[in-house]
Formats: structure tokens, C-alpha cells, sequence
């Protein structure tokens, strides 16, 4: 039998729904290492615009510029070394010292008062008063191997860990895969992990790894942890959302697609593509429910900032940033910092968008056509943020999005989320007209109706549906009764298709299985429009499963923190009946 995160990869994939759960899956937890807790990082990235030709003279004018443009102000504050920091003389594998770690390239990023360059460059970093990133891949290098280096502090050597197959490095190559079964092998990446510590390394990226590197990302993880200082990990790329509770354990944020990049290597311009930024709407549709408190999804660095040169038009431009907004992605720059066209300054600098982006909620898509894809997302206090996107770069278009779509019943108030809060009237249903390529972002806020904002209350017990978990959810989470406390895992909307939409409206009250007997369970699952969502809400008090006919209850009737909810045949009793307090 598949597991259930396979099965939401697929459905997704494919824009079919499912019933309910394949397989009973348990709630993970996020990343703990305290960073990225309740939103996504946000900084620049120097792969972007740096590529394959850095240099700590060229490194220290972005973060010049980051500092002295305001971004950093506003939220951008890592500053991110990717590839070729080290030296890389063939396909031996990168030059390393006599504990086996990659050597910086001096040339490049030249030491001082006995400070490695990295070090040094970190400390620049600090001093602007930013946080510094850097870049590694899985493995160990096979001239460590060749050599037998030393394990520090262990009395093993390199090629006693290694394997004979090659580990993942796209532009050095010559790695070598390490068996994490073999004595010293934790303690290699301890050590190299130590030495970034050491350096002042704030954030990790991890690039070259999948489903078959998850021993690498777990020992890079552990290792991290160990350190005693705080740092990210960031796993790249293209990773697979049938592993999305294993990444969201590991790491705070994991790339979902390849490079947004265009250009041809070694070339900065363009810095992506309208075919670049397209392609992540699967993408944040699919990965949308494993991102949390913690860890969050990655769409890569922005294809903004540097006008002309970006790639794609100024439509295109709001909508990749709008889409990583509603994703909750992290928020990277990838531009050339020094020469920020005015246009796309303000766009990176709209306080809006941030303030999305850093809500910490991963919109649901809602609408998928051939020229129109709705994302959406409901915040605690009510209001809405919706952004409707025209993928047809050829020419503009009109649509019209019933809000009860979304379960905003009643009417709302709109304004225009990307140019300067621009009211928009007050309607039940949006119609906009919307550039080629670009986006209507805008919030709504319910004069009416439910609005997305009511809380489910036990008759019984006068405790509330809750999801377990709180923020940190994943499908097949189970729905109990909690002291009511106002929490988005506790806030419902019925919808006109009979949906009861929480956590952001993005995830539906759901039966376990599509099940249609007494006892079945009910948990949290990505809405998806089947029979299993669908909820009569009666005058009475109760809640009928439409498929079953059976009755929402509270297990034994007991009023405990924590009682899972169940299908029951109505019977009248009060650990049946229920009331909405908006």
C-alpha cells in the first residue's frame, strides 16, 4: 500500500482528487533548531547574479548594496556564498586540508591575521550586520579518499567512510558517497560543520540532494545541531514532494524546481525566464501542504531587480513575486544589488508582499485554467489574500472568482495588495482584468456572511475543533477538541460546496479513507472536492457527513484536551452538537 504523501504528490501532479488517506500517516515535526520558526528567511543569494565567477571583492559590493539600498532593513538579511568558494583543481574532487574538508580557493577569497577567507568574508558579513550563508555538497572528496585523511578526532580515515560511487557536485565533481553505516562518518561531517561554525556560518545550503542522499541530509542535520550555533539548512534541488515529511524534519527550507536562471553558464543574464517562473505554479500547489512552522518551501532567488536584464516583463515580475508571497517561499534575492532598476526596487521593497510572504501561511491553489490560477490564503484575524494570475503572455484577460469559491461568504471588502492599497469596492464576486503573464493581488476583508473566521464549539464540553499540531500540520493530522484559544487550526469555513476549510482555508475537515462507518476518524487533508469533504451544517447543531449520513462526534463523548473526533450515527446526545462562535 502506498503511502498517503505519495498519494498527495500524485493527486496534485494530475489535479485529481482524493477520498481520503491511503495510509495513516503521523504528524512530524519541523525542523527545531529554533530558526525560520514562524516564517521563511528572507536575503539574497549570490548564484543568481555571481554564478560561477565570485570573489570576496565582488561578494562584499553586494553586501554593500544590500545594506545601503534598505533592503536589509526590510527583512533581506542573510547574504548567501554559493559555489566556488573552494579550489577545485580537476576531477579529482576539491582541494582539501589534512581532515579531509574542501580548501578555500585564497586567490579568490584571500585570508588574514591567520583567518581563513571564509572566515574573513563572514566576518564582513557580520559586521554590516547581516547573517552569512555558504554552500556544500554531499559526500566527501576523492582526494581525501586518495589520501586516506584523517577523521578529526577519531582515528578513522577518509576511505574507510567512503564508497566507490559518486556523490552529487555539479560544477567541481569528484565526490565520492559516504556509507553513514561506518564508524567516523557522522563524525567527518561533525567536523566539517564545526569548522563552518567556526567561520561564522549563519546558513547552509546543501545542493545535490534527493531521496537518495536523505542519510547525507540527516547527518548534515545532526551535525548542524551539534555545532551549538544556529544554522539554516537549505536542501537543493528539485526535490521530490513524496519526501516532504522527511525534508521538513531535517531543514528549514528545501528548493522545490531547478535554477530559476536563464542565462547560459557563465553568464549572469538573464536572471530567468518566463517559462522559469511559470513552472512553479505546480510547484507551490503541490509542495503547499508540508510547508510550516519551521520549514518552508524554496522557489529559489527572485528573477527581479536588475530591469531588462531580469528576463521577464514587468507583469511577470509582480507575479514572481506575488507567487512566492502567497507560497510563503523564502524571500532570496538573486539580482545585482549594485545596479537596482527603480521599477523593480520598489517591487522587492513592497511591505506588502513581504508582510505575505513572512505570514507564514502557504496558500492553497483554488483555480487552475487553461489562461487563470487562483492562489489563496486565509490569516487569523479574517482577511483574505488572494491572488488571481493570467498565464498568458500573449495578451491581457478578464475573470471573474465567486468568493464563496473560497468559503469568504457574504461580501468583502477589496484592495489592491501591489499598488499602494488602492480600494477596489465591495463585492461578492472579483472581476478583474489582468496583464499578460501578470497578477491581481488583493486582500478581502468580510463585511458579511462568515468571513472565514468561525470556531466550531462542543455543545458537550464548550471546547473546541482543533487540529493537533497547532501551525506545524501535515495531511492525515487529526482533529480533537481543545480549549477554544482563537488559533488558525481552530478557525472554519463552510463553503457553498459544503466544505469546512481551515488552517488558512487551504485544508478541509476530511474521513479518514472516505470511510462510511460508524467509528471512522476525521482529520485535516488538502481540499480537493471529493465526497469525503462535504459536511451538512443543520439547523439542529449537527454536522452530517453528506457521503455517510453519519454524525460529526467526540470519541466517548469525553471532554478531554486532545479527544479525536469520529463519524457516529446520530443520535442527539450534546458530544454531537455544535455551534459556531464567530
Amino acid at each position: 500500500m502506498r503511502s498517503r504523501w505519495v498519494a498527495v504528490a500524485l493527486a496534485a501532479a494530475v489535479g485529481v482528487g482524493l477520498a481520503g488517506p491511503q495510509a495513516l500517516v503521523q504528524t512530524a515535526r519541523a525542523s527545531d533548531n529554533g530558526i525560520a520558526v514562524n516564517a521563511p528567511l528572507m536575503g539574497w543569494s549570490g548564484w543568481g547574479f555571481l554564478q560561477r565567477d565570485p570573489s570576496a571583492a565582488k561578494f562584499k559590493a553586494q553586501v554593500d548594496a544590500l545594506v545601503s539600498s534598505g533592503l536589509k532593513d526590510l527583512g533581506y538579511n542573510y547574504a548567501n556564498m554559493d559555489d566556488f568558494w573552494y579550489k577545485c583543481p580537476g576531477s579529482q574532487g576539491p582541494d582539501v586540508d589534512s581532515d579531509g574538508r574542501w580548501v578555500t580557493d585564497g586567490s579568490l577569497f584571500p585570508g588574514s591575521d591567520g583567518k581563513d577567507g571564509m572566515e574573513v568574508l563572514g566576518d564582513y558579513v557580520h559586521s554590516k550586520g547581516l547573517k552569512y550563508g555558504l554552500y556544500v555538497t554531499p559526500g566527501i572528496s576523492a582526494q581525501a579518499v586518495a589520501r586516506k585523511t584523517k577523521i578529526k578526532g577519531t582515528s578513522y580515515t577518509a576511505d574507510q567512510i567512503a564508497t566507490t560511487s559518486s556523490a552529487s557536485n555539479f560544477n567541481c565533481k569528484g565526490m565520492r558517497n559516504i556509507d553513514f553505516s561506518k564508524p567516523g562518518a557522522q563524525e567527518f561531517i561533525n567536523s566539517w560543520a564545526d569548522q563552518f561554525a567556526d567561520w561564522g556560518v549563519d546558513y547552509l545550503k546543501l545542493d545535490g540532494v534527493g531521496a537518495s542522499k536523505t542519510a547525507d541530509v540527516t547527518a548534515w542535520s545532526k551535525a548542524l545541531k551539534q555545532t551549538g550555533r544556529p544554522i539554516a539548512l537549505n536542501l537543493s534541488a528539485s526535490l521530490s514532494a513524496s519526501n516532504g515529511a522527511t525534508w521538513s524534519s531535517l531543514a528549514n527550507s528545501w528548493r522545490i524546481d531547478g535554477d530559476i536562471g536563464a542565462s547560459p553558464k557563465g553568464y549572469s543574464f538573464p536572471l530567468t525566464s518566463w517559462a522559469n517562473v511559470s513552472r512553479r505554479f505546480d510547484d507551490a500547489a503541490t509542495y503547499q501542504p508540508y510547508a510550516g512552522k519551521g520549514g518552508w518551501n524554496d522557489l529559489d532567488s527572485f528573477g527581479v531587480g536588475n530591469g531588462d536584464d531580469d528576463g521577464i516583463t514587468p507583469p511577470q515580475r509582480q507575479t514572481n513575486m506575488a507567487l512566492w508571497a502567497l507560497a510563503s517561499s523564502q524571500y532570496m534575492l538573486g539580482a545585482d544589488l549594485t545596479h537596482l532598476d527603480a521599477g523593480d526596487k520598489a517591487l522587492l521593497a513592497n511591505k506588502r508582499l513581504i508582510a505575505i510572504d513572512q505570514d507564514g501561511i502557504p496558500a492553497a491553489r483554488v483555480v487552475k485554467t487553461d489562461n487563470e490560477q487562483v492562489f489563496a490564503k486565509r490569516e487569523k484575524n479574517g482577511t483574505w489574500y488572494i491572488g488571481v494570475f493570467n498565464t498568458d503572455t500573449s495578451s491581457s484577460h478578464t475573470f471573474s472568482l465567486p468568493l464563496a469559491q473560497l468559503g469568504l461568504t457574504g461580501t468583502a471588502k477589496i484592495t489592491d495588495m501591489i499598488n499602494n492599497d488602492k480600494p477596489l469596492g465591495t463585492v461578492s464576486t472579483y472581476t478583474t482584468s489582468v496583464a499578460a503573464g501578470g497578477v491581481a493581488l488583493i486582500s478581502a476583508v468580510a463585511t458579511s456572511g462568515t468571513g472565514g473566521t468561525g470556531a466550531l464549539v462542543s455543545a458537550q464540553s464548550g471546547k473546541c475543533v482543533d487540529t493537533a499540531g497547532g501551525t506545524v500540520y501535515f495531511p492525515g493530522t487529526k482533529e480533537q477538541i481543545w480549549d477554544c484559544n482563537g488559533g488558525i487550526n481552530q478557525l472554519f469555513s463552510p463553503t457553498s460546496s459544503g466544505e469546512l476549510r481551515t488552517m488558512g482555508a487551504t485544508e478541509c475537515l476530511d474521513v479518514y479513507e472516505g470511510s462510511t462507518t460508524s467509528g471512522a476518524k476525521v482529520d485535516l487533508w488538502p481540499c480537493n472536492g471529493s465526497s469525503a469533504q462535504k459536511w451538512s451544517v443543520r439547523s439542529d447543531g449537527t454536522i452530517v457527513a453528506e457521503k455517510s449520513g453519519l454524525c460529526l462526534d467526540v470519541t466517548g463523548a469525553k471532554t478531554a484536551n486532545g479527544t479525536p473526533l469520529q463519524l457516529w450515527t446520530c443520535n442527539g446526545t450534546s458530544a454531537q452538537k455544535w455551534s459556531w462562535d464567530y
